[in-house]
């Protein structure tokens, strides 16, 4: 219905924040980290909008990072997680937070947040794990958890990390599976050498 809605704030709370654009207030549903991000009454904002339409009702959800609301639609997709529970994750957790844990299948790290026990928490696991390695939201992530890797842990280049990924992915290795191993072989590595971190990669995914 709407892709985003730009102009004056003119009310927020910790849930509820109201929007002004030409003269029609637009109210959302927000969690506290979007609520931290939207800045002072009268401030312009942009605000990324999902329609939630029940069989009794029908409001805005409200985001101010567009990844963060295709990372909620992935959620929502979920049984039992709805717009609450939705909202309550991407509150404990950024997306590139949220996504790691599933993708490493850390269910203890998830659960942490408010009204998500550890059933719920595998469920997310279980359900995200296939939607998440052909997301487009999900990749541009790993492209920054690569960066991060090559940028400040190790001595790998982005090149080398590149190259190995795609020989694991030729191999039949899920992204999820291969980016955990790479990363832990990564920190031991002395020199940027993708024969050495393929070989020491392929050695704990051999083990898993």
């Amino acid at each position: 219905m709407y892709d985003y809605i730009k102009g004056a704030l003119a009310f927020k709370n910790a849930d509820t924040a109201v929007i002004e654009n030409n003269g029609i207030g637009y109210k959302f549903l927000i969690n506290s980290r979007t609520y931290s991000l939207l800045g002072e009454i009268g401030d312009e904002v942009k605000i990324y909008s999902k329609l939630i339409h029940k069989e009794d009702t029908m409001y805005l959800a409200g985001f101010k990072q567009k990844e963060d609301r295709a990372i909620f639609d992935i959620l929502t997709s979920v049984s039992g997680i709805g717009t609450k529970v939705g909202m309550v994750l991407l509150d404990e957790f950024s997306g590139s937070e949220l996504i790691n844990a599933v993708l490493d299948g850390d269910y203890k790290l998830i659960s942490r947040a408010k009204g998500v026990g550890p059933k719920l928490a595998q469920k997310i696991i279980l359900e995200l794990k296939g939607k998440l390695t052909n997301n487009d939201v999900v990749s541009n992530i790993m492209e920054d958890r690569v960066s991060g890797l090559s940028d400040s842990k190790t001595k790998l280049s982005k090149e080398t990390i590149k190259e190995v990924q795609t020989i694991l992915q030729s191999l039949g290795y899920s992204q999820n599976e291969y980016m955990s191993a790479i990363e832990h072989c990564a920190v031991t590595l002395v020199e940027d050498s993708s024969e050495e971190l393929l070989k020491e990669t392929l050695k704990i995914l051999s083990m898993g």
